[in-house]
């Protein structure tokens, strides 16, 4: 009996210790501190994102920007922002591209890449850990 105790708690520990980063991680969405949009809402990014909106009342046409598949970021973002998991996205982008209806977001390698273009370009919008952040992006929601 003791050893099934010590299995499960080792095993809690383990999934615990994998999730750690993840569920530290705050994400925040950000664009250029040049562009003039103060703040957007979750359904604004989700539909940005999804390739179901590209323009906004503004007129800001933006683009989308990606982490690569694997960054647990990405992962946290896509869950929190669409409520899609890796497959559920991966099915979404294989249907838009499919029946022509869009391409999904350019992938950037790193975090730091992510945030100098977004300075850069006033229609890229990204997401990045909070502390990736700087004073050449600003934050528009935070999950």
């Amino acid at each position: 009996m003791p050893t099934k105790v010590l299995r499960r708690m080792a095993l809690a520990a383990a999934v615990a210790w994998l999730w750690a980063p993840q569920a530290a991680a705050q994400v925040v969405v950000i664009l250029s501190a040049k562009n003039s949009i103060g703040k957007l809402t979750p359904d604004q990014v989700s539909q940005l994102f999804l390739g179901q909106a590209t323009t906004f009342y503004t007129g800001w046409k933006a683009e989308p920007l990606d982490l690569p598949e694997a960054s647990p970021i990405r992962q946290a973002f896509y869950q929190k922002a669409t409520g899609k998991n890796a497959a559920q996205l991966k099915a979404h982008w294989s249907k838009q591209t499919f029946s022509g209806n869009g391409q999904p977001p350019a992938v950037i390698a790193t975090p730091a890449e992510l945030v100098k273009l977004v300075a850069t370009h006033p229609k890229f919008i990204a997401y990045v850990d909070k502390s990736a952040v700087d004073e050449t992006v600003k934050v528009v929601l935070s999950f």
